[in-house]
């Protein structure tokens, strides 16, 4: 239903829309400063809207489309997405269908949580499933406690796409991964971040595809390699093969296996 003030013929100031389910609850309201009731859309100012799914979602923008047909909702400039833990997704435009409660833009995404910043073009999300992925240009920075307890960061690329699953603590990253942590390089074409679920920083990253680990010049390949942040070790496995510079003095920490 609406809620507002009308002063005008299609204009209306202090506009709100719900939607519920079909056991009578609240599923999702959108709420705006002022809207421009047209034949097939609801243009709305100052957009401020939740979902009401497995958790609450938060949706703000300037400005936000409303299509009478789907219900959905096209949301412009300034949008930020908010959890109820505090993780937050930023975006210039951002689609939001109601009823899936997805989120999809193609511009430039930033998610922000607990210990990670993700960056890429495109993306889509199921916030309240705590879901989502990059489509491609992925940066990421992301925590990892060393072997003294202090945060380091570790800076991860990829073409993409990157997945992000919060619930099962892990993110995958696919095609030219780079990971660079200190002056250690890893590179794969697929790679699995595991995620400490109390600290929600690195506890292990797997790196599968065209393995190699680059340190002091030294290059060692593998068919996998295993991260460990807690002894902050690379174990390699499968057929390992390090080449060395000749003049180098400095050995790896890698560990080899089978």
């Amino acid at each position: 239903f609406f809620a507002c003030a009308q002063d005008a013929a299609q204009q209306i100031d202090g506009f709100m829309l719900e939607g519920f389910s079909k056991t009578g609850e609240r599923s999702w309201d959108v709420n705006g400063t002022t809207a421009d009731i047209q034949e097939d859309v609801i243009l709305i100012s100052d957009v401020d809207a939740n979902a009401y799914g497995n958790s609450k979602v938060n949706i703000k923008a300037k400005t936000g489309e409303y299509d009478k047909a789907s219900g959905n909702v096209r949301l412009k400039e300034d949008v930020v997405v908010t959890t109820t833990d505090g993780g937050q997704l930023t975006t210039d435009t951002l689609n939001w269908d109601k009823e899936n409660n997805m989120v999809v833009t193609d511009k430039d995404a930033v998610i922000t949580d607990d210990g990670m910043v993700a960056k890429g073009t495109g993306l889509k999300a199921s916030p309240d499933k705590k879901i989502a992925q990059l489509n491609e240009n992925v940066k990421v920075e992301m925590e990892s406690a060393s072997a003294g307890g202090e945060k380091e960061t570790v800076y991860i690329t990829c073409d993409g796409p990157m997945e992000i699953d919060q619930l099962n603590n892990i993110a995958t990253l696919k095609d030219n991964v780079v990971a660079v942590r200190g002056d250690q390089v890893l590179k794969a074409d697929h790679v699995e971040v595991h995620f400490d679920p109390e600290t929600k920083k690195i506890a292990t990253i797997i790196c599968t595809d065209n393995v190699s680990v680059t340190r002091a010049g030294n290059t060692s390949y593998s068919d996998k390699a295993i991260y460990s942040a807690a002894d902050q070790k690379v174990i390699l496995v499968g057929r390992p093969k390090l080449i060395m510079e000749a003049d180098s003095t400095k050995t790896d920490p890698l560990l080899f296996g089978k």
